[in-house]
């Protein structure tokens, strides 16, 4: 009796072994009704680099009609081309990439095909316990099948699958089915061989992948080297096209103005863009022709002329060397005022005295400028427009009370945008006898800029301290502009002099010699050097001293060897 138990035990063990590798792997016969169908959406994909070897072959499979579909990832790191071969043999070209995550190894991309046949992805998860199919391509005899063990939550929404199903390394990225005939799931990289469980993530997931205006130059699509399409949304691409501009290489750049375009060819945004590209290439023919189509397609007309404006003033401020006839300030003036008058706006106001200013119409553009004062636009830069107004109509007293004004924008203790205007206050101050404010504001400067300060500062800072009777200041910046370039002969006859000029002999005579040193040659050398030793009470020296400058062509010597003589 008890060996009876035994067998019967057995032999209900036998079945249900055998009713589960029945269930896991089914025949074909018994499979479902939708397998021959779903098998045309499943391809090959194959990637390659420029050089025309083949990276990688993997699967992938539609899931849409303009020939959307979707892979893993890995094959496409340092691609220039891809290409799919469908069901029936056929081969097509991958033409861009749709979005992509390279954590979970999924892509998501364009083929170009007349037509495609997509799986229909399940809009929910499947639940824990039912069947599913992993769909090969081209090999319907070995669909295999299993029930899902796990839905794991990834994304907040999405599942990441565990099957009860063995599989090979070649079938990832085939497609999970339900019984239904829904993709579930794509296949990932089985954790290894013998593995008798296999993984798959949610195909909504991947379906979903998309590029961003913020996402378009990740470094996970800089791995790959086939084009990222735009993104549909306008204001998306839009931003793409505004962030690439200063994180592309040129010609990558022009491609994808050439995209958007060709997406958006209503759109003024692209011609713009390209109008730019244009006109810094210096061809201005083609950047008037796009900037035409920009305005004719502009619900924002303003805009368009404002922007085509700025590109001749820019054109014949910056390259005035390239002769393009058709466009000049007056042609500039036009634009801008087209924009004002359909929209008047500050910014378009500015533009407009800048043009005003670089047609010598210094008090129509000083009227602009001064008028922007009391709108929002109120900044440094209207300031200082007002205040070199100001100075080419040679009204000191107004121009330096608007370089202030400048100044006072910006709040203490400034930072490096205050630079340029400190610089510029201190050259007008300067230029107007107010030496020791042009050297607080050079001081300011200073401190600003210290690590890009050079030698020629120096000596500019030690003239004005000269000017201003800050002598030992003007002796401690000279000194570090020979610290900073010790071959410049200049310096030296600078510093001599000055040390001459505040008695200080011996530290003189040392100075002309070391200029001497540079280049035997240059008289300043021997002039000082002969000065100062007639001013130490060494006449006999200082006159041979002197006698060697007249010598070299030093106006100044015949004087004080005259002087020195009697």
């Amino acid at each position: 009796m008890k060996n009876r138990c035994i067998n019967n035990q057995k032999v209900r063990w036998m079945t249900l072994i055998s009713l589960f590798h029945l269930f896991t792997f089914l025949p074909i016969n018994a499979q479902p009704d939708w397998t021959k169908k779903a098998t045309k959406s499943v391809f090959t994909l194959k990637t390659f680099t420029s050089n025309g070897s083949m990276i990688a072959s993997t699967n992938g499979f539609y899931t849409g009609t303009n020939g959307e579909a979707v892979s893993n990832f890995t094959p496409f790191k340092g691609a220039v081309r891809a290409i799919i071969i469908d069901a029936q043999g056929k081969e097509f070209e991958v033409t861009s990439i749709l979005g992509a995550n390279d954590m979970y190894d999924v892509v998501k991309f364009r083929v170009n095909t007349p037509k495609s046949q997509p799986l229909s992805v399940s809009t929910a998860i499947a639940s824990v316990g039912s069947m599913s199919w992993l769909l090969p391509y081209h090999e319907v005899k070995n669909l295999g099948g299993g029930p899902v063990r796990k839905a794991e939550t990834i994304s907040g929404e999405y599942a990441y699958y565990t099957v009860a199903m063995p599989m090979t390394e070649n079938l990832v990225s085939c497609p999970l089915m339900n019984n239904a005939g829904e993709v579930i799931g794509m296949m990932q990289q089985p954790a290894s061989a013998k593995d008798t469980l296999s993984y798959a993530i949610d195909a909504r997931f991947v379906d979903s992948l998309k590029i961003t205006g913020l996402t378009y130059n990740d470094a996970t699509y800089r791995q790959t080297q086939i084009r990222k399409e735009l993104p549909s949304d306008l204001k998306e691409a839009n931003l793409v096209l505004y962030l690439s501009a200063s994180q592309m290489d040129f010609t990558s750049y022009v491609a994808l103005i050439e995209d958007f375009i060709r997406q958006f060819p209503n759109v003024p945004d692209g011609y713009t863009a390209r109008a730019l590209q244009e006109a810094d290439g210096s061809d201005f023919a083609s950047a008037e022709k796009d900037m035409q189509q920009a305005i004719k397609c502009s619900t924002t007309k303003d805009d368009a002329h404002f922007t085509f404006a700025r590109i001749i003033y820019n054109k014949v401020i910056y390259q005035s060397d390239k002769t393009y006839d058709a466009w000049n300030l007056d042609k500039a003036l036009a634009e801008i005022q087209a924009a004002n008058s359909i929209n008047p706006q500050p910014s378009y106001r500015q533009l407009e005295a800048n043009i005003l200013f670089a047609q010598q119409k210094y008090e129509e553009a000083y009227q602009i400028f001064s008028s922007l004062t009391s709108t929002d636009l109120r900044n440094a830069e209207i300031f200082f427009g007002a205040a070199k107004c100001k100075e080419m109509l040679r009204d000191t007293t107004a121009m330096l009370a608007l370089m202030d004004s400048t100044l006072a924008t910006f709040s203490k203790p400034y930072l490096k945008e205050a630079a340029p205007y400190l610089w510029a206050r201190a050259e007008a101050r300067r230029n107007a006898g107010k030496y020791r404010d042009a050297v607080t504001d050079m001081n300011d400067y200073e401190t600003l800029m210290a690590a890009s300060v050079n030698d020629n500062f120096y000596y500019v800072r030690h003239q004005t301290e000269i000017q201003g009777r800050l002598y030992q200041q003007a002796l401690n910046d000279i000194s570090r502009a020979i610290q900073i370039n010790p071959q410049e002969i200049l310096y030296y006859a600078e510093k001599a002099s000055l040390e001459i000029r505040v008695g200080m002999h011996d530290e003189a005579i040392a100075t002309a010699k070391e200029c001497i040193g540079l280049n035997a040659n240059n008289s300043d050398g021997y002039l000082f050097l002969g000065l100062a030793q007639c001013l130490k009470g060494q006449k006999a020296e200082g006159i041979s001293n002197l006698q060697r400058a007249k010598e070299l062509g030093d106006p100044q010597a015949d004087s004080l060897i005259e002087k020195y003589q009697k």
